[in-house]
């Protein structure tokens, strides 16, 4: 049997009082939290160990505490990241936790990670005050149903978490009515965030994001590294970011990255502190994936242990001098004309295209380069993240 490893940190919502105390019982543990807490301008210990639920609620604490307790608890999980890419095959974050993925795989590092965070939250919390507004799951119900009622009340579906949960937002007089006349056989939860999160209502903070990511230096994950917008393996690291970017006002289709973990056959999937809500949707949404959460660190050796058993190591391992162009989904692979190897490529040139039943997508060379092997051929049957190229850079990247 193949044994594969997804590792996912949790998105806003997911924090509680007190999450990070047994964790600071650690004093190598408290001096990194420590560390992010100065570059971030954030007391994370205060917070993590102090704090009420409503003031971690707040946009601007609860981001940079739960980023950096998922890269910390990562550490402590890995203490040679390194060995960590051996294992690992897949990697993937809800909302906020996309940030904490694209740091734990190499896209940009831990203090690059807190500083944007920090102004993602304070950002996202200016633009959230403006308007009274929220977010609500929405358990059960036809799918159908639940989307015409979420519309029907002038919500938005947020997030779709696969079957059975999707999370409405929108203003809050809009939520008051949509709980008087919810969809049938549907249990509706008020999240623990402070505004309708994904939404046009947070529009504005993309810009202000937007600027502060042109001024990031980024790396091509280090791992298949999946998006929130579409379940699509994304291995350029500067399209990581812009989409991490963009995602604040696009709803997060957590639904798809599950597809794609099937269509690559998790078999186990562990989840970064503070952990709980990914892996029980897991549970519901992928019968006979087996999960961990990772709650408090006397956890870690069989955490460790979960990892041995799971983790093979995915096809970017062991691949890092030579920029590979990877697809983006499951489906077939159609070369390109004209594209032997030794052929010389202008940034942005079509490689080749990946046909689903659900897509068809360009494969390009955001760099450009030199073509060194191709690592499939024309009318391949290729899985997602699979390397199909290998390009010696035009120029030097970061």
């Amino acid at each position: 049997m193949d044994f594969v490893l997804v590792i996912v940190a949790p998105g806003q919502g997911a924090q509680t009082p007190g999450f990070l105390t047994p964790w600071l019982e650690d004093p190598t543990f408290a001096d990194r939290i420590s560390w992010l807490s100065a570059v971030s301008d954030v007391d994370l210990i205060h917070y993590g160990t102090k704090a009420d639920a409503e003031t971690i609620r707040d946009t601007a604490i609860a981001q940079p505490l739960l980023v950096a307790s998922g890269l910390v608890a990562a550490l402590a999980l890995f203490p040679h990241p390194a060995d960590a890419f051996r294992v690992i095959d897949l990697a993937a974050g809800h909302s906020v936790g996309e940030v904490t993925a694209a740091a734990g795989v190499g896209v940009i590092s831990a203090e690059q990670a807190m500083v944007f965070v920090r102004e993602r939250g304070k950002a996202m919390a200016q633009v959230a005050a403006k308007t009274p507004t929220g977010m609500m799951a929405v358990l059960g119900g036809d799918p159908e149903e639940v989307l015409a009622a979420i519309e029907r009340h002038r919500l938005i579906a947020a997030n779709n978490n696969g079957p059975g949960q999707v999370v409405a937002a929108g203003t809050l007089e809009d939520l008051e009515r949509f709980t008087q006349d919810p969809p049938a056989r549907t249990r509706l939860v008020p999240l623990q965030v402070a505004g309708a999160f994904h939404t046009n209502y947070v529009a504005h903070a993309v810009d202000l994001l937007g600027g502060y990511a042109r001024a990031i230096s980024t790396h091509d994950p280090r791992t298949r590294l999946l998006s929130n917008r579409d379940g699509l393996i994304v291995h350029d690291g500067r399209e990581v970011l812009q989409r991490i970017v963009t995602q604040v006002s696009s709803p997060v289709r957590w639904d798809l990255c599950m597809q794609t973990m099937r269509d690559l056959g998790v078999t186990g999937m562990l989840e970064m502190p503070p952990a709980g809500t990914l892996t029980g949707i897991a549970r519901r949404a992928m019968p006979g994936v087996e999960t961990f959460a990772l709650k408090t660190p006397d956890q870690l050796d069989d955490a460790r242990a979960f990892v041995e058993k799971h983790g093979e190591g995915g096809p970017l391992e062991g691949n890092p001098t030579w920029r590979l162009l990877v697809a983006p989904m499951k489906g077939i692979f159609s070369l390109a004309p004209d594209q032997p190897a030794g052929a010389a490529l202008t940034p942005g040139t079509i490689v080749g295209n990946v046909k689903s039943l659900r897509d068809d997508l360009p494969v390009s060379a955001p760099h450009g380069g030199t073509i060194v092997e191709w690592l499939v051929e024309d009318g391949d049957p290729v899985s997602p993240g699979q390397p199909l190229v290998r390009l010696h850079p035009a120029v030097s990247t970061s």
